[in-house]
């Protein structure tokens, strides 16, 4: 069975990307984070899931599709006439949910903002998080975890300062 993972970088005032989407931000520590480097995580995931908004950001993003050894699905109710890369789509996320806990080649990934991940906790398909928290007060924007009610007590795993100042924070929902 598929673990079903996220992998998301904050701001220290909890927000994922300012209000205009600009990730400048957070650019700027493109720094190699040792064992738990993005480039070391993206090596052991199979599988990629993103929102539409997630998607329609990357699609604009210049530079190539960063997915290609990778299977993707986009969570969307509207067609994706010209994909960046090679994709699938799915509109239903329980249906979604239960075509990933079948998988058995290696770990999925909840890719991009909170809504879709804040839709997987609230469903118990998540089952651990890494959250980068950046030294940035950026002062608004889309929130790590929009507001839904949504209540959870996760274990932290662990936590790690990592230069330059950031901290990372791994959470089992299990």
């Amino acid at each position: 069975m598929a673990r079903i993972l996220g992998y998301i970088a904050t701001s220290l005032d909890g927000y994922i990307a300012t209000a205009d989407e600009k990730l400048d931000w957070l650019m700027k520590y493109d720094a190699d984070f040792g064992e738990h480097d993005y480039r070391k995580f993206i090596k052991r995931i199979h599988t990629v899931v993103m929102g539409r908004g997630t998607y329609d950001w990357i699609e604009k993003y210049p530079g190539k599709w960063e997915y290609g050894d990778q299977r993707v699905f986009v969570v969307t109710s509207h067609p994706i006439d010209t994909p960046k890369g090679p994709l699938e789509t799915r509109t239903d996320v329980d249906a979604l949910i239960a075509e990933l806990r079948a998988l058995d080649d290696g770990d999925v990934w909840m890719l991009g903002g909170g809504k879709l991940q804040m839709a997987f906790m609230e469903r118990g398909a998540l089952d651990e998080i890494e959250i980068y928290v950046i030294p940035e007060i950026i002062g608004g924007g889309y929130p790590l975890f929009p507001p839904t009610g949504f209540k959870a007590s996760p274990r932290l795993l662990s936590a790690k300062v990592i230069d330059p100042g950031c901290v990372r924070l791994h959470y089992s929902f299990e």
